[in-house]
């Protein structure tokens, strides 16, 4: 097999679990906090161990990295706890398709840190995952657990942005394992103080489920993700990224035999193809 065909196996396997991920918020008996918690651990111990193995550096540079490294945990912890509740509250398809509108939020945070306007075209993408938003969303009542993980995907959406906008600008420079082993530890202490189930209470099935969420659903497809970049171009990578609600809303049909309506696979397909868009329009414009 040649690198680049090698190269974009190891990607779709890291979308695919990246995307079944989301399974886990319905799978585990657990709230999302405690999921996250349970799960960051375990990825981070995860990736200590693929470090160590493989003798690459576990110490950040400079002294001011760690506290960059805290708040991009604090970002990510976020984030997972959003992402999980948002799944649990609207199901695995909203709620993955309401997160995804990531990369057009990116779109408009992005010009806060380099001082620049967003353009025509982000605008029109922007109100196209806003209609898209608004198909998934069943009634404007607060109180309808649908309209609630909306909400809460796109502030798990919110959080993401910030978190890669963050990483790309102040900490670039270091490989994909050793800055998740940083924020996967900072998110697992920051939210361990909030766990309502404490470990020793956790059931036998419940624990084997936030394993494989750790190790298989986490630390793996960010390590093979890392590995596919070696030979493919960042354009080819953010394109196949955005079959993950796809592969996430097959699994949710498959294994806990979620079915998705029509209204929702329309706004599902408008913020999907916004988020392609972007991320195409994002990577050509890198390249020049």
């Amino acid at each position: 097999m040649q690198p680049q065909q090698q190269s974009l196996l190891y990607l779709h396997i890291a979308v695919l679990l990246f995307g079944g991920t989301a399974l886990f918020a319905k799978l585990i008996g657990l709230n999302a906090l405690d999921i996250t918690v349970y799960r960051t651990a375990v990825a981070g111990i995860a990736i200590w161990f693929l470090l160590s193995m493989q003798k690459k550096p576990i110490k950040l540079n400079k002294p001011k990295d760690y506290l960059m490294a805290i708040l991009l945990g604090v970002a990510v912890g976020i984030h997972w706890v959003t992402y999980f509740a948002g799944m649990q509250m609207a199901g695995i398809t909203i709620g993955m398709l309401a997160f995804f509108s990531y990369p057009v939020i990116t779109v408009f945070l992005e010009p806060l840190f380099n001082k620049s306007k967003p353009k025509a075209k982000d605008i029109l993408s922007a109100a196209v995952v806003i209609l898209g938003i608004y198909l998934l969303v069943p009634t404007a009542s607060l109180g309808d657990d649908v309209t609630l993980g909306v909400i809460t995907g796109v502030v798990s959406a919110f959080f993401f942005s910030i978190r890669n906008i963050t990483h790309k600008r102040y900490f670039s420079q270091y490989g994909g394992p050793q800055t998740m082993f940083y924020q996967t530890l900072v998110a697992s202490l920051m939210l361990c103080a909030f766990i309502k189930v404490p470990v020793y209470e956790v059931s036998n099935h419940d624990l084997l489920l936030i394993l494989i969420a750790g190790v298989i659903f986490t630390a793996t497809p960010h390590s093979l993700f890392a590995a596919s970049l070696k030979h493919l171009s960042a354009a080819t990578a953010g394109l196949i990224s955005c079959l993950q609600p796809l592969y996430g809303t097959l699994l949710a049909i498959i294994i806990i035999h979620e079915r998705p309506s029509a209204m929702t696979l329309i706004g599902g397909t408008l913020i999907v193809s916004a988020a392609c868009f972007e991320t195409w329009s994002i990577t050509k414009k890198a390249r020049k």
